[in-house]
């Protein structure tokens, strides 16, 4: 007879397909459009940048407040909302005619990215595993990295479409998508008579005493710890270096003098090559102290984009495309596995809307400043190598939170 899955594997494959179309159309897509808008509009590439910039300062404001939420709510109506929101936002963005209709439909992006987007489903999946929370972090968390695959899928469809007929199929796809798996998500395993990790409540092999008191450190203690504050500084520098290569990429390569095509195709390997380090790194810190596999992902990220900057070599574009995927895929898994380990569930939603807040800071900052480099010294090779040497800080400030109390 087959052994059932437990339920909590499911959330995590829930999760796994909204990350992949959230990711997608909020994160990924946007460098497939940015030629398209310029030539329509003759907007700046600063211009242009500042709607993916004004969308992370808006995830940077609500992050807390949905991981507040998560906490008092639950999960499975924070995704509802989200997934209808963000459909909203694509719409509006197909009717675009000017910078505050552009500018407007991201912002409607960034609210429900806020409800259907990683604080929220991080926050789940560990309220439903402990000893594999790593791997069922990687596992959702490479949903997010397989919808850079479908980057070229949006060039075809602006080739079929143009732009606005790409934006309005994309939002109705995520209402198709979003809604019907939101109902899938539930929020403890205990309110359906399981402990983390699929052990039934009442087995005599389970200690679920044990389980309750595991880890588990209040919000305000947890915010006073060093190492919470060395967290959010580390997260904020990835991704202020992520969302700019994100956004960047396509127009830095098109510089460059690579076919837009071939360029898409850039584009959707960094998240996908990421899966390897979300499943890798995953696995890795079920084993290992969590510690240095994450100043190991940092590292790989600060190597790569020194690739970055020399990128029109041949062998060193490949380096790019080995180490700095692994490196962003791994830091995603690993903000919350570390998260869970300590300072347990009990405040996680509050913990991981703050660290994520601190993230988005970093997104806000990250595109802005790289379309401003090129804006100003017709360049990006500095702002990589800028970025490099930030990402050597974030492993020092990684190396010094403390040691995971077994």
């Amino acid at each position: 007879m087959l052994k059932r899955v437990f339920y909590g594997w499911w959330i995590v494959l829930a999760c796994f397909f909204i990350g992949l179309y959230a990711g997608f159309v909020i994160v990924y897509g946007f460098t497939a459009f940015f030629q398209p808008i310029r030539e329509e509009f003759a907007w700046s590439y600063t211009q242009i940048s500042l709607a993916a910039s004004l969308r992370a300062l808006e995830m940077a404001i609500l992050a807390p407040v949905a991981g507040f939420l998560v906490d008092r709510f639950g999960s499975r109506m924070l995704v509802l909302c989200g997934t209808i929101m963000v459909g909203f936002g694509l719409v509006l963005l197909s009717l675009t005619q000017s910078l505050a209709t552009f500018y407007g439909g991201f912002l409607l992006l960034g609210l429900g990215g806020s409800g259907c987007m990683p604080v929220v489903t991080t926050a789940v999946v560990a309220n439903w595993f402990q000893r594999s929370v790593g791997k069922a972090l990687g596992i959702m968390a490479s949903g997010m990295g397989a919808g850079g695959l479908m980057v070229p899928l949006i060039v075809w469809l602006m080739d079929i479409y143009d732009w606005r007929g790409t934006f309005l199929i994309l939002g109705l796809g995520m209402w198709a998508l979003g809604i019907p798996l939101s109902f899938v998500i539930r929020n403890k395993p205990e309110h359906y008579g399981y402990l983390p990790d699929g052990k039934k409540l009442g087995d005599p092999t389970s200690h679920p005493e044990l389980e309750s008191k595991q880890a588990e450190t209040g919000f305000k203690e947890a915010v006073k710890e060093r190492s919470f504050l060395f967290m959010n500084l580390a997260e904020a520098i990835r991704m202020m270096t992520v969302t700019a290569v994100v956004t960047h990429i396509m127009p830095y390569l098109n510089i460059l003098g690579m076919p837009r095509h071939t360029a898409g195709f850039v584009a959707g390997a960094l998240p996908f090559f990421s899966n390897v380090g979300r499943f890798g790194f995953g696995w890795f810190s079920d084993v290992f102290d969590k510690r240095y596999v994450m100043a190991l992902a940092f590292f790989f990220l600060g190597i790569g984009l020194l690739a970055l900057s020399y990128v029109q070599v041949a062998w060193i574009a490949v380096l790019f495309l080995l180490l700095f995927p692994l490196g962003f895929g791994g830091g995603v898994v690993l903000r919350g596995a570390i998260l869970r380990d300590y300072f347990g569930r009990d405040s996680f939603g509050k913990l991981i809307g703050i660290i994520m807040g601190s993230a988005a800071i970093g997104e806000v900052i990250g595109p802005a400043l790289a379309g401003w480099t090129f804006d100003t010294l017709g360049s990006y090779q500095i702002v990589w190598l800028a970025f490099s040497g930030a990402i050597g800080m974030a492993i020092i400030l990684i190396l010094r939170i403390k040691q995971y109390p077994k």
